[in-house]
């Protein structure tokens, strides 16, 4: 029996030699090309500053209160970009409900050829280190790596740190009058939310992240590859379902606590702006 393919197997881990640096056979621009070609989509560039939410509560309440408009340019097949006015910011983007690293990584690389220039990620997370009463936020500096997508952006690591030091200076300043508090430190992203067993949750606070989610690994790590300003904000909302009532997010579902947490973001980003 050729045992050939077995060994090739065994040589597959997501840890395993790559080449970072190479350039990518499959791009955005050719999918967003071929999109904008099938759907009949004219050629319009995105929003400079642009959201993911990955809870949707954002976009619920936008569409609720009829503030939110479908942009008419973007092509992404998955998800659909809905633009709104925001106080003192202007028009920003924002894409609801893209869930999980490999999805927001997508969608984050789709955004940034399409015009997008500060991408703000802000999900719901369950709190592994107590520093308050829930709800609060956290602007994350860098998120322990326990998801695959990272590691094609970047070689092995425990954390990915936030590229832009200078940017959550920034943010952390202007975050200071936010009606919520603002918090600044690290945070656990995993693929697995089901499996936050006591001993994982254990090491990830003996590391010292102070909350558990989905992207902000993965989003720092391509921001670190790309150059790309990204700015991740944990909103602490649950200490992952362990009490009855747990999962309150504030008045509309957290929505209007998170625009001013992106405004604050805005703001920031523009403060250093020619």
């Amino acid at each position: 029996m050729d045992d050939k393919p077995r060994r090739a197997e065994s040589a597959w881990p997501i840890l395993g030699v790559k080449d970072h640096k190479a350039a990518s056979v499959f791009r955005p621009e050719a999918l967003l090309r071929e999109a904008r070609r099938q759907r009949q989509l004219p050629l319009v560039a995105v929003p400079e500053i642009c959201v993911l939410d990955p809870d949707g509560d954002v976009v619920r309440h936008l569409k609720q209160t009829g503030a939110g408009r479908v942009h008419e340019g973007w092509a992404c097949y998955h998800t659909e970009l809905l633009a709104f006015d925001l106080d003192g910011i202007g028009e920003v983007g924002i894409v609801g409900c893209a869930v999980g690293a490999p999805f927001a990584v997508l969608v984050a690389e789709q955004l940034f050829v399409s015009g997008c220039r500060l991408l703000v990620s802000v999900t719901s997370a369950g709190q592994i280190t107590s520093i308050g009463p829930t709800p609060y936020f956290v602007l994350i500096d860098r998120a322990l790596r326990d998801e695959g997508t990272s590691f094609h952006y970047l070689p092995g690591s425990t954390f990915a740190e936030a590229p832009d030091v200078s940017l959550l200076d920034r943010i952390e300043r202007e975050g200071r009058s936010l009606p919520e508090k603002l918090h600044r430190g690290s945070t656990w992203t995993t693929d697995a939310p089901y499996r936050e067993t006591e001993a994982a949750i254990a090491r990830a606070r003996d590391l010292g992240t102070l909350a558990v989610e989905m992207e902000a690994a993965a989003l720092y790590a391509f921001s670190a590859a790309s150059g790309h300003s990204i700015a991740c904000f944990a909103h602490v909302t649950n200490s992952m379902a362990q009490t009855e009532g747990d999962f309150d997010k504030g008045e509309a579902d957290g929505a209007k606590a998170t625009l001013a947490v992106i405004a604050a973001a805005a703001r920031g980003w523009r403060s250093c702006e020619p």
